[in-house]
């Protein structure tokens, strides 16, 4: 997910963390099939916030990259 660029969207595959931190994250909405778009990085670069199920979470890059998404098509975002 690390890999979306700004306002890029896709459909998250798997989910690769250690259960704690799966488990938190999946109760924020990032769970297989959900549709998540990056919405903006810090001005250093990370974190990234992410925009799923109705909210805006930030997460750091050695997070992110560990959430294997599907890249959306401008068509279908």
């Amino acid at each position: 997910m690390s890999e979306l660029q700004i306002g890029a969207s896709g459909i998250i595959e798997t989910l690769h963390l250690p259960d704690e931190i799966q488990h938190h994250l999946m109760h924020m909405g990032f769970m297989p099939e959900a549709r998540v778009r990056a919405v903006r990085r810090a001005p250093a670069g990370d974190p990234t916030v992410y925009a799923i199920d109705g909210m805006e979470v930030a997460l750091r890059r050695d997070t992110a990259r560990w959430i294997r998404v599907r890249e959306l098509e401008e068509g279908q975002a």
